[in-house]
């Protein structure tokens, strides 16, 4: 006699797994290509193409083989990209980073010549200008704010007069969402919206990052203004703290450690969320896919997914190119 007999389950739910067609149509998370925001190095020279070890397929690019890249991304149905700056020379007030003639500005002209319909954010952050690798300013032993803040302010719009569409501030200090908000709207740039990194954590996964942006520090670390990852109920109050200050956008970093955070903050605010799918999230997936320890491409596809099961709108990902070639073959 069956085990079921006389009490036969009435809900079965593998019911609705079994056909792939079926699958797809009761699935409740859709990953995209227009979920992505691509990360982009760019460095001085020309015909510059050069690999990170520790990121393999990422590269520092100059800004000729930057508007190839945006091309490509472009073509690839990729909506936007952020740009970070690598820049000839560091000082200690990272000059270079609201320079109108620096590294990001030049490559947001060239790009928006080219390439006008793809969307432009940069990072606006201090760490990879400092000769010191840090976000700000230094006094001593303190990272100092307010000082700090100007600097961002004046970066944020050299950025908006060379063509950026979009501004995200990542340096965690605080006041610097409002401070360049009012700089941005003085300046007639009332309609760029701002991207801000809101809830941006202390974390060990932007090792890999630190090498393809030349920003580690030269002493001490970032836990005075980046948040430390055991605290949930902080990153709502930094989250708050930044959109009652004007942020149009607000980001969780990292991501995928980070998936309650991201949840938490959606839920809350309802407000359009980005999550950073970092560095070192990245360099893991590719280090066990290269052993063949993992399935490179079901792995990455599994972490995007539950990037956006948790309540991102959009994701900074390295995996944007071939998660869209993907995407694009279903």
């Amino acid at each position: 006699m069956s085990i079921y007999e006389g009490n036969y389950p009435v809900s079965r739910l593998r019911r609705t797994r079994m056909s792939p067609v079926l699958r797809s149509m009761v699935r409740e998370t859709e990953l995209a290509v227009n979920d992505f925001i691509y990360p982009l190095f760019a460095v001085p020279g020309t015909k510059v193409k050069k690999e990170i070890s520790s990121m393999p397929g990422v590269y520092q690019m100059s800004v000729d083989e930057i508007v190839r890249e945006c091309v490509d991304v472009h073509g690839m149905g990729i909506p936007a990209v952020i740009f970070f700056g690598i820049p000839p020379q560091k000082d200690a007030v990272g000059s270079e980073a609201y320079d109108e003639h620096g590294i990001v500005q030049t490559a947001l002209r060239a790009v928006k010549k080219e390439v006008p319909e793809l969307y432009l954010i940069t990072d606006v952050c201090m760490c990879e200008y400092t000769s010191h690798g840090h976000c700000g300013i230094v006094k001593g032993d303190e990272i100092v704010n307010d000082a700090s803040v100007e600097l961002l302010t004046k970066e944020a719009l050299t950025h908006a007069q060379a063509g950026a569409d979009m501004v995200a501030p990542s340096d965690m200090f605080d006041g610097r969402v409002g401070a360049i908000r009012r700089v941005l709207d003085a300046n007639g740039f009332t309609n760029l919206p701002i991207m801000s990194y809101a809830a941006k954590y202390a974390s060990g996964f932007y090792g890999p990052f630190r090498e393809a942006a030349e920003s580690t520090p030269q002493f001490g670390d970032r836990r005075s203004h980046q948040m430390d990852p055991a605290n949930s109920d902080e990153a709502l109050r930094e989250v708050a703290q930044d959109i009652r200050e004007g942020a149009d956008i607000v980001m969780v970093k990292p991501a995928l450690s980070y998936l309650d955070i991201i949840r938490r903050v959606k839920d809350e605010f309802h407000m359009p969320t980005a999550a950073y799918n970092v560095s070192g999230e990245y360099s893991l997936i590719k280090a066990a896919a290269a052993k063949g320890w993992v399935d490179g491409e079901r792995v990455m596809m599994e972490v995007l997914t539950s990037i956006k099961r948790a309540g991102a709108d959009m994701i900074l990902t390295y995996f944007a190119k071939e998660a869209a070639a993907i995407l694009k073959k279903r």
